[in-house]
């Protein structure tokens, strides 16, 4: 089949969805209306998790025009496009590989002469040797001490996406015994940052991984130099505590400063890039090879069900339909990530990026203006912290949210404790319940000030526990989500030009090459 290129807006069947009568929320949510809603909609996930849509503002009308949509738009044999190797960013006119690097989806892809899935998987055995070898004490530091702590050095997709997953897997690898480095993260060229860091570890005892696929990212290599330098002033060879991630043409490649290079490619863009080296050798490190194996498969496994032409079996395609919806048609500007779990406390800041550096965009794929709305504001905080900070807003304010939920049945560490006849977990997954009815069904009162309109649509995904393959898993969802509405709204959701821009002002105020308002806030800010 033809692929087309097309605006959202030219698309017949996106006219038809436009006109399809309004869902009442709080009717079809209310009383056994909403029971019934509850135990139909929702659509299987990989690792036992589901995906239940039961509270956005949809029934079957809606369902069928966006099936309808769905098929005139051709999601499903774009990303077949994408995963067999065609040259989907076409700002960059590069491909579009990170799938690649947790499976083989389609046919194999060839570029730059090389079999790219062998390229992926090499690095993994590579980055798996060394991981092996530092904890089993081969390398070690110049004393012959083995190496505790593990320390990043990126920023962005550097650093957003493998803290994000750091932070959600530590707990579940110090009770299943996995946990083999502590891993800290530097990114912000903010020198307390990087001294923050330094102050809290025994740099002896520490190995570093510089993450630039340039290998000449500004905040990163600065990082760098701030970490040389505490190495330095306490007598050690820094070229012995590094290991660098890039591409295998950059200045770092080669590098004798370093212990050895992993390398990635321009098919990978830093916010796509959990899966590959730039989280393999961070998280190898920590959890060790197997552990980050289990992730790549839970997430391999969920992009299996996004080449499913089924919407009702494709999950990131039905949230991603529904999620433009709400944004073109009822006009929502925003949406919030709310996981109730501690583990994933960075999950919402990993997908403000991946979501609003992908599609944040105004021209479409060609470089011309577009005429709808794009991309929403992500924003997020785990439960139940964010219901005592911006729930407000949410439940009352004049802009109506939609709220993407993520529960887990059980908690990662074995300690609870049983208060007022239930517990912590039970408290945790009673307010998330309590919350999605809240939204959907709000409550009348004579007091406006505690009248609840209600109305306000939400999803959950549901699973039994925060593990590497879950955690794969919600990662794939979400990455496949965005690429899909990428395809709707007819941009490029692989580039990142609006980022430029910031990083040229700022070389020319650091040499001193400003005139007008430049100089001025140069002048007050004493550069």
């Amino acid at each position: 089949m033809m692929i087309t290129w097309n605006n959202l807006d030219t698309l017949a069947s996106f006219k038809e969805l436009s006109q399809v009568e309004k869902v009442n929320l709080v009717e079809v949510m209310s009383g056994d209306n909403g029971a019934e809603r509850v135990k139909n909609y929702s659509v299987p996930m990989a690792e036992g998790m589901a995906f239940n849509y039961a509270a956005r503002p949809i029934d079957d009308k809606v369902m069928a025009a966006l099936t309808k949509l769905a098929e005139e738009a051709q999601l499903t044999e774009k990303f077949e496009a994408l995963y067999n190797g065609e040259v989907i960013n076409t700002g960059e006119k590069r491909l579009v590989l990170h799938h690649l690097t947790r499976g083989q989806l389609g046919d194999a892809v060839v570029a730059d002469g090389v079999d790219k899935r062998t390229f992926y998987t090499d690095q993994q055995k590579k980055i798996a040797d060394f991981a092996n070898k530092v904890h089993a004490g081969e390398i070690t530091n110049a004393a012959g001490e083995k190496f505790t702590t593990v320390v990043q050095i990126g920023i962005g997709g550097s650093d957003l996406g493998p803290r994000a997953m750091y932070l959600a897997l530590e707990n579940w690898a110090k009770i299943n015994h996995t946990l083999k480095m502590e891993a800290k993260f530097i990114s912000n060229v903010d020198p307390d940052d990087a001294a923050g860091v330094l102050n809290t570890i025994d740099v002896a005892h520490s190995i570093f991984v510089l993450v630039s696929k340039s290998g000449t990212t500004l905040e990163t290599l600065t990082n760098e130099s701030f970490v040389k330098d505490a190495l330095k002033n306490a007598g050690l060879d820094a070229s012995k505590h590094m290991i660098a991630v890039t591409s295998e043409t950059s200045p770092l490649a080669k590098s004798d400063d370093y212990l050895a290079a992993f390398f990635m490619d321009d098919y990978i863009g830093g916010r796509y890039s959990s899966t590959s080296a730039v989280g393999g050798a961070v998280l190898s490190l920590a959890f060790g090879p197997e552990v980050f194996a289990q992730f790549l498969d839970g997430a391999a496994e969920e992009d299996k069900l996004g080449k499913n032409k089924d919407v009702l079996k494709n999950p990131a395609m039905l949230d991603a339909l529904i999620g433009v919806y709400e944004r073109n048609v009822l006009g929502y500007p925003s949406t919030a990530v709310l996981p109730y779990s501690q583990a994933l406390s960075r999950f919402p800041a990993h997908l403000q990026q991946l979501d609003m550096e992908s599609n944040g965009k105004s021209v479409n794929r060609f470089g011309e203006p577009v005429d709808y709305v794009t991309g929403p504001i992500i924003f997020g905080e785990p439960g139940t912290n964010g219901q005592h900070s911006f729930y407000q807003l949410l439940h009352q304010g004049t802009d109506i949210v939609p709220l993407q939920f993520v529960g887990f049945k059980n908690n990662q560490m074995d300690t609870d404790v049983v208060i007022q006849g239930s517990t912590s977990q039970q408290k945790l997954c009673a307010n998330v319940a309590a919350q999605i009815v809240a939204f959907a069904c709000g409550k009348s009162d004579d007091n406006r000030n505690k009248n609840f309109e209600g109305g306000r649509p939400s999803s959950i995904i549901i699973g039994d526990q925060v593990n590497p393959k879950t955690l794969g898993a919600l990662l794939s969802h979400f990455e496949n989500k965005v690429m899909f509405q990428g395809f709707l709204w007819n941009v490029n959701s692989f580039d990142q030009e609006g980022v430029q821009l910031g990083k040229v002002l700022a070389k020319r105020v650091l040499a001193h090459e400003t005139d007008g308002a430049l100089k001025v806030y140069s002048d007050l800010l004493n550069i």
